[in-house]
C-alpha cells in the first residue's frame, strides 16, 4: 500500500486548495466552501479557522465524491455534524481510516459505520465552545 501524499501545499490559496480537494465534484466544492465559511463560528477553538477541516480532510486522504458522501449521506447535509465528525477524528475519538472507508462507500452503507451523534456529543464535551 502506498503512503498517502497530501495535495495542499503551503503556497496554495483557499481557491486552489478547494479546487485540488473537490476533484471537480460540485457537491464537494459546495461542502468545502461551506466548511471554510462556517467553521470559524461553529468551531472557534480551531486555530486555523475555516482552513483547518480542509487540511484535515487532505491529511486523511478524503477527496471529491468522498467529501460529498461525508456531508450528504453520513452527516445528512448538516455542516455542524460534518465538522464534528472531522474534529472527533482529530481529537482521537474516531479512527480516520474507518471514516475514509465509510466516505468511499457510494451505496450509503458508510452511514452505519460512523456514530455521528455520539461523536458530536464527545466533541461538545471536550470543546464546550463547539457550536455554541
Amino acid at each position: 500500500m502506498s503512503e498517502h501524499k497530501e495535495r495542499i501545499k503551503l503556497e496554495d490559496t483557499i481557491v486552489s486548495a478547494v479546487m485540488k480537494m473537490s476533484d471537480g465534484n460540485p457537491g464537494a466544492l459546495s461542502t468545502l466552501m461551506e466548511i471554510y465559511s462556517k467553521n470559524p463560528k461553529i468551531d472557534p477553538d480551531d486555530i486555523i479557522q475555516g482552513f483547518g477541516p480542509i487540511l484535515h480532510l487532505d491529511s486523511l486522504g478524503i477527496y471529491g465524491t468522498d467529501i460529498y458522501i461525508l456531508h450528504n449521506d453520513i452527516c445528512e447535509r448538516d455542516i455542524v455534524k460534518t465538522l464534528a465528525v472531522l474534529r472527533a477524528v482529530q481529537l482521537g475519538h474516531f479512527n480516520g481510516a474507518i471514516l475514509k472507508d465509510a466516505c468511499h462507500r457510494q451505496d450509503r452503507s458508510g452511514k452505519s459505520m460512523v456514530p455521528v451523534d455520539e461523536l458530536y456529543a464527545k466533541v461538545k464535551e471536550r470543546l464546550p465552545n463547539f457550536n455554541s
